[in-house]
């Protein structure tokens, strides 16, 4: 989606992607690692992110690092771990003020752009390894964020629909990582990790802002330039079809107020599938909105639900329903969500639901568009997937979809699991 001109060069070690745009008074500058999803190294790459921003060898401590951002107008970085289809991408943002807005025209570009080449390749380190200290501390936060994931109980219930629903497939993998494997974490072994991820991971570099391009292509080769190599080109890892044998349903008790009653279905559609804007209306319809059938059905028309609603994850195909009710309630609103299903396939809805779905469905993606992380976060769904088009293409595409499409894709949602948190057993 080339919203504005978009830049794409492959450079050594790495692609960048420049959006120049009058519209951002800040210049959003993301890189992202990716590389297939591995249950032997999940733990020590969700770990990463938060050891490199505490720390550099030219700024020794939390504190200096801090101050060395704050020194550049209150530039901010953040990182993340997430899920892709089968690959795991590890994403490190960062905003920085346009210089032409300021009276003394300080070059906080070119420093920014310093700053974060000392976060990603020169961390602090001691010895073999990293600093010590700042892995154990590190380690011990993102323990405590594993734990508290069971107390967020729809986070869990989700968490536990993807063991079940995905097992045996790279995407049931946990994106913080597991407790067990903390103690075998060390200093060094997780240096060694990093090292591994900087030579290998295939990187993608998105600058956005009002920019000369030139000068962004300077700045981001001295910053990211890395020795090319086969690897670093081709990491990825495809979704694959997978067959439904029989529909799995599971149900586990926990110390829960409100059930939790989580659906899993396979869409067999994926981002850049000629009917993945069918799956966007479809969704809209059954579950995406608060005019939708899972909403009037489950929450507003039977009261069974304090929450229902449903989401797809494009790159792997998956659509998944979430809804919170009374543990006494299990098997009718099971059936009601089902239903709603069944009424997708026979085509249950008007034309002028697909119509006000479809507005909607492209209102969401303007406003997406109009936040520049939201915008690299399509222009890297669209990359990631091969089907790059620009922005009046893509909404042409949603405003095309006729009934019949929509008919049609929930015709090709299959039914794999059905999840129950609840303090009884049974849901009885």
């Amino acid at each position: 989606m080339k919203i504005t001109k978009e830049s794409v060069k492959h450079n050594e070690g790495y692609r960048l992607h420049i959006l120049p745009s009058k519209k951002y008074k800040t210049i959003s500058i993301v890189a992202k690692f990716k590389r297939p999803l591995l249950r032997e190294k999940i733990t020590e790459r969700a770990l990463l992110p938060h050891v490199l921003q505490k720390a550099t060898n030219n700024h020794p401590n939390i504190r200096t690092l801090q101050s060395a951002f704050e020194n550049l107008y209150g530039t901010a970085l953040s990182s993340d771990g997430s899920k892709k289809g089968e690959n795991h991408v590890l994403s490190f943002r960062m905003e920085v003020v346009n210089e032409t807005y300021l009276k003394d025209n300080e070059p906080i570009l070119e420093e920014a752009f310093k700053l974060l080449h000392e976060v990603l390749f020169d961390p602090k380190t001691v010895g073999q390894g990293f600093d010590p200290e700042i892995v154990q501390r590190e380690k011990q936060t993102l323990e405590q964020k594993i734990t508290s994931i069971k107390d967020d109980k729809m986070s869990y219930a989700n968490l536990r629909l993807m063991d079940h629903m995905c097992k045996d497939e790279p995407y049931s993998l946990h994106v913080h990582g597991y407790l067990e494997d903390f103690s075998s974490i060390t200093a060094e072994s997780l240096y060694d990790y990093y090292k591994t991820m900087i030579e290998n991971d295939m990187l993608d570099v998105y600058v956005i802002g009002d920019v000369d391009v030139s000068h962004i292509e300077e700045l981001t080769d001295r910053t990211f330039k890395r020795e090319k190599n086969r690897r670093n080109e081709d990491n990825d890892q495809k979704s694959l079809h997978k067959e439904i044998e029989k529909v799995k349903e599971i149900t586990e008790a926990e110390d829960v107020n409100q059930g939790k009653l989580h659906i899993g279905y396979r869409t067999n559609t994926l981002f850049g599938d000629e009917d993945y804007y069918a799956l966007q209306v479809f969704n809209g319809i059954f579950g995406g909105f608060p005019s939708s059938k899972l909403f009037l059905n489950v929450r507003e028309k039977h009261s069974l639900a304090y929450y229902a609603a449903s989401r797809f994850e494009s790159h792997k195909g998956l659509l998944l329903v979430f809804s919170g009710i009374d543990p006494k309630d299990f098997k009718q609103a099971k059936e009601i969500i089902l239903d709603q299903m069944e009424a997708m396939k026979k085509g249950d809805f008007s034309e002028e639901q697909v119509e006000e779905t479809k507005h909607q469905v492209i209102n969401q993606l303007q406003e997406t568009m109009d936040n520049a992380n939201g915008l690299i976060e399509i222009l890297y769904h669209q990359m990631l997937s091969g089907a790059e088009m620009p922005a009046d293409k893509l909404i042409n595409h949603i405003r095309e979809v006729t009934k019949q499409d929509v008919i049609d894709m929930a015709n090709k949602v299959e039914l794999d699991t059905i999840y129950f948190l609840t303090s009884e057993k049974g849901g009885e």
